[in-house]
This record gives structure tokens, C-alpha cells and sequence, in this order.
């Protein structure tokens, strides 16, 4: 199987495993904090959220354009709670990946990855999704990424949680490459930044790559901040094709609220992975 699918006209993605959890995922994944928050975000202009039927148009062209995973997070303000409603009826159609530790009150971030919290984060998550599974959890680090896994209950808790069927999978949305690492070895699956300008945590890849853990990339298109530099006159290109070189590289999350910018993060997606397959064609003997 290619990474694209090219029988249909709308072209597809095929889906991807997601390292040994039995999920397979789009290329691109839809992330959805500017479904419900717009305060405290690192992105280069402001926005308004968008309304019910902007969303739910947004989603329907994300699954028309072969997109199945949808990442939110209790962080995100009101994403989970708008995202029930707007997937009633199209549950099977969607990988959906939220959050554990960071909740967002008043303007201000707090963290909590106690086994109470965990599980109230979790029972919470699945009524506002409306749904009887969440198909993977990320604990949401606040940066100490080492501390939360070996002196906290969080793993723990949600190990417990899979047992019991409330998740598929679990792991960690990092910011260290100790804690990447660490999380590889502990877990299912690491979110990770990466891209051109920022490749520090290329070894948390190589690591899921050896242990065949899922990785999804976090601001691949650096939130936003993509800028044209030497002989990158397509930058959105330029970045999806080196965030997929790596073979460790499950999915890439994007977060829009444009239908056009989805359209066309869709179009460089498969720009990138057909170059990057005709390369690897190329290189066989």
C-alpha cells in the first residue's frame, strides 16, 4: 500500500499505522484548539472561533479529503464539548486523541497528573465526546516531562484505563528529548515537535522507531510561523516533506479553522509523500 490512495477522486490519504497500537491514521491529522480557544495561543494573528456550522463543514471536508484522526485536549477550552455534538453519528469515521493534565480556567493553564484527576479527566473527556472510548490519550506535560512519568501516577492511571476499555492507547505530547525518550519506553505513543527549524527531538524519534511506538509531530508548520527562507519558496512543502523523510513519523497534527488552508495543507501533504515515495522507488536496486 502506497501512502496515497489514488482510486478515489477525492485522492484519499490511506491510513498509516500508528506504531504497535492496532490504530492506523491519516498523514495529516485535524487538530482543534481553534474549535474552542483563542486566548493564550501561540499563533501570528488573532482569530474568532468559529460557529457550529463553520466547524462541522470543516470537519466534513477533513473526512471528505481522507483525514480520520482529530486530536483535542480539556485545554482547548470548549473543543470537546463543541466536538461531541459535531460528530454524533460519525464516530467510526474518526481516530479521536485528547488529553490528560492540563486544564485551561480563567486565561491561565494548571496541571494535575494525579491517578483522581486522571480518571476524572478521562470519564469527563468520554461525556463530552459522547462517546464509550477514547481511541488515545496524551498527558499534556507542563515541560518536567522525566518528573511526571517516574514520580507521578499518571501512567499508571491511564495503563489502568486501557485495561479496563475507556482507551486504546496512551503516552505523552512532550517537550523534552529525556522525557521523549523516556515516554517511548513507557508508552504507546509521543507527540513530539519537529520541523526544519526545529530538530532537536529528532532522537525521540529514532527511539519510537526502534521500539515501533507512534509518533505525531506537534507545530510541523511551526503554528503558523513558516517563513519563505533561501531556496524554500513553498515552505509548507518544504516542511511536510521532511517531517515525513523520517520513518518514525506516523502523522502530523494541523490545526486550521480554514477550509482553504486545509485544502491546500491536504494538496502539500500529497505533494510530499508521492516525492518521498518516488525518491525511495528511485533509491531501490
Amino acid at each position: 500500500m502506497t501512502d496515497l490512495d489514488t482510486k478515489t477522486p477525492t485522492q484519499r490519504f490511506s491510513q498509516r499505522p500508528l506504531g504497535s497500537t492496532g490504530l492506523h491514521v491519516s498523514a495529516l491529522g485535524l487538530g482543534t484548539v481553534k474549535l474552542g480557544r483563542n486566548q493564550g495561543v501561540k499563533y501570528p494573528t488573532g482569530f474568532e472561533l468559529p460557529s457550529d456550522a463553520e466547524a462541522l463543514t470543516l470537519i466534513n471536508r477533513a473526512h471528505a479529503l481522507g483525514i480520520n484522526l482529530i486530536d483535542t485536549a480539556p485545554a482547548y477550552g470548549t473543543s470537546e464539548q463543541r466536538l461531541g455534538p459535531l460528530l454524533a453519528g460519525q464516530r467510526d469515521n474518526w481516530v479521536i486523541c485528547s488529553k490528560v493534565g492540563e486544564e485551561f480556567d480563567a486565561g491561565k493553564s494548571h496541571y494535575d497528573f494525579s491517578a483522581p484527576h486522571t480518571r476524572l479527566s478521562i470519564e469527563r473527556s468520554l461525556a463530552r465526546l459522547g462517546t464509550d472510548h477514547l481511541d488515545l490519550v496524551l498527558v499534556h506535560s507542563d515541560g518536567n516531562d522525566v518528573d511526571i512519568i517516574e514520580n507521578t501516577e499518571v501512567f499508571s492511571a491511564l495503563e489502568q484505563c486501557k485495561r479496563e476499555g475507556k482507551i486504546r492507547a496512551f503516552g505523552m505530547s512532550t517537550k523534552t528529548v529525556a522525557g521523549g525518550i523516556l515516554a517511548a519506553r513507557e508508552s504507546d505513543c509521543v507527540m513530539v515537535t519537529y520541523n526544519p527549524a526545529h530538530t532537536t527531538e529528532q532522537p525521540v524519534l529514532d527511539e519510537c522507531r526502534r521500539l515501533n511506538r507512534g509518533v505525531l509531530l506537534k507545530k510541523a508548520l511551526a503554528s503558523g510561523h513558516l517563513c519563505h527562507t533561501g531556496e524554500q519558496s513553498n515552505p509548507v512543502r518544504y516542511s511536510l516533506e521532511f517531517a515525513f523523510a523520517h520513518p518514525g513519523v506516523s502523522a502530523a497534527i494541523i490545526g486550521t479553522i480554514n477550509p482553504a488552508h486545509l485544502d491546500d495543507n491536504v494538496q502539500q501533504a500529497r505533494a510530499a509523500l508521492a516525492a518521498l515515495a518516488q525518491a525511495q522507488s528511485g533509491e531501490q536496486p
